[in-house]
């Protein structure tokens, strides 16, 4: 099943990088009590996500800080070597984005947003989404049509429904 607006997100256990190699992370521990944005896209150092999807975000951060967004956490079914080493080259580290690798697509499928793209090498990655959620419940979701476009999903454009 798909999450929808009004869902409360699962908990699953994500991965980023800390000072002494790969940390896991609770999504339900991360998300408890604060207001935060999720966007989930095909993969790290992909197209679209490197040239639109994440500079979206690092754009819009400021605004996002302003309306009072404690985070804004980009997730990828990548593992977390690969999602520090893209949140650096894109500077989304520097502009304060967290970068959480969902290497077994624990998340991405509990959400039901995974999809499979054999010709392109693409096996259980998330789709193209950006969501705003309270307390862990989702307020605003955006889900892209195609995982090759980000129009809804950008940063402008959910800032604009919050």
């Amino acid at each position: 099943m798909t999450i929808s607006t009004g869902d409360t997100l699962p908990d699953a256990t994500l991965v980023t990088m800390g000072d002494e190699g790969p940390v896991t992370v609770s999504m339900k521990e991360k998300l408890a009590g604060r207001k935060v944005v999720v966007f989930g896209l095909p993969g790290a150092f992909t197209g679209t996500c490197t040239s639109a999807h994440v500079p979206s975000f690092i754009r819009t951060k400021g605004d996002f800080d302003a309306k009072g967004v404690d985070e804004i956490i980009c997730v990828a079914v990548n593992d977390p070597f690969v999602m520090a080493a893209w949140g650096d080259s894109t500077g989304a580290t520097e502009a304060g984005l967290t970068f959480l690798g969902d290497p077994a697509a624990e998340f991405t499928k509990a959400i039901g947003l995974e999809f499979t793209a054999p010709p392109v090498g693409l096996y259980d990655r998330s789709k193209r989404y950006a969501l705003y959620a309270e307390d862990g419940v989702v307020k605003v979701l955006h889900l892209e049509d195609s995982p090759g476009t980000c129009d809804v999903s950008g940063g402008e454009s959910l800032l604009d429904d919050m």
